[in-house]
């Protein structure tokens, strides 16, 4: 009831579906909530793999469709097994009452039992039950298909530090030009194979170097040197680059090549700030485009503020103030309520 393609996405692993698991498949799946469409959509997805089967298939394992899963490059080559008599699985004593946790758990043991030779790992999104289930001795994992990464440092930052030796390593053949204003290099050699169009490169120390990857082709890759917003001359809306990050956003933020730029960083790290400082330089000052349109996700980090009464624009306005006080500082010298 997580996630109704559950089934698909444990590889080459079998699945045991006890009969209680389907009880409560059926007795959550009626209303409009997104469990009980996630349990419509399970049974659904069950009723399909068991159309037309006969019950000695059925009792033997059926194989479980790869199209389901190819979408992550890997097929389901497990088979799918069914609670299809009784199983009396000897739980403890201080686990009374008949629960669909404790038949679960009965479940698991009495596999555990039939097939010695087997790991049998229970999988669910229950703590209690993963916690019950380490008290009688099955093993249990929590399912995490569909885990989002919550440590921002496992995520692509977009930056490289190239190593001391880049120069001497990609020397051979480089060719530099200036165009536009801009200067560019083409470099070619091993670190060049793992880049990425529009990637930010680096070096620390006496030479400090910063680049972003351009364009990358078989053999080698274009890169131009990035513009450096740290000064007062070269400011943004008056907004300066405070460290490299920033200095890479603004570059990002302010090439019209770029049709979309995500910006990842702690709060506080300036993102709206750069972003609306871009967006007023090139629609007020370079005249690139006609508007800024902002907006953000109504999701309350504390506790829900609930239906808000008025205006489309009145009910959005405790959610835009974020970026109302962020306009506030770039447009003080205006006066007046000027981009409200």
């Amino acid at each position: 009831m997580h996630d109704p393609t559950a089934l698909f996405r444990f590889a080459e692993h079998d699945l045991f579906i006890p009969m209680v698991v389907l009880e409560e498949l059926d007795r959550n799946k009626k209303g409009m909530s997104e469990v009980a469409r996630n349990a419509r959509q399970a049974s659904r997805f069950l009723d399909n793999i068991l159309a037309g089967r006969e019950k000695s298939e059925i009792d033997g394992g059926l194989p479980i469709p790869s199209f389901a899963s190819a979408e992550e490059g890997t097929t389901a080559s497990g088979k799918l097994f069914f609670q299809t008599r009784s199983m009396i699985g000897h739980l403890p004593e201080h686990l009374p009452g008949n629960t669909p946790d404790h038949s679960i758990l009965a479940s698991a043991l009495a596999l555990q039992e039939k097939m010695p030779d087997h790991q049998v790992i229970l999988v669910s999104k229950d703590i209690n039950l993963r916690i019950k289930a380490a008290l009688v001795g099955v093993p249990s994992e929590d399912y995490s298909n569909d885990k989002v990464l919550d440590d921002v440092n496992l995520l692509y930052s977009g930056t490289e530090e190239l190593p001391a030796d880049f120069w001497e390593s990609h020397s051979k053949d480089m060719d530099s030009w200036q165009e536009s204003g801009h200067t560019y290099y083409r470099v070619s050699g091993p670190d060049i194979g793992h880049w990425y169009p529009n990637q930010c490169l680096y070096m620390e120390g006496e030479q400090a170097f910063e680049a972003i990857v351009r364009r990358k082709e078989a053999d080698h890759a274009i890169i131009e040197l990035a513009e450096d917003y740290r000064t007062a001359k070269r400011a943004v809306w008056g907004i300066r680059a405070r460290n490299r990050e920033q200095n890479f956003a603004l570059n990002m933020l302010l090439d019209p090549e770029i049709d979309f730029v995500t910006l990842l960083g702690s709060a506080g790290t300036g993102k709206t700030l750069l972003t609306l400082a871009a967006g007023l330089a090139q629609v007020l000052d370079k005249n690139l485009y006609k508007e800024i349109i902002m907006t953000r996700v109504t999701v309350p980090v504390g506790e829900d503020i609930g239906f808000l009464p008025g205006t489309e624009e009145e009910k959005m306005t405790p959610w835009m103030g974020a970026l109302m006080d962020n306009l506030e500082v770039l447009t003080q010298t205006e006066g007046g309520d000027w981009g409200r």
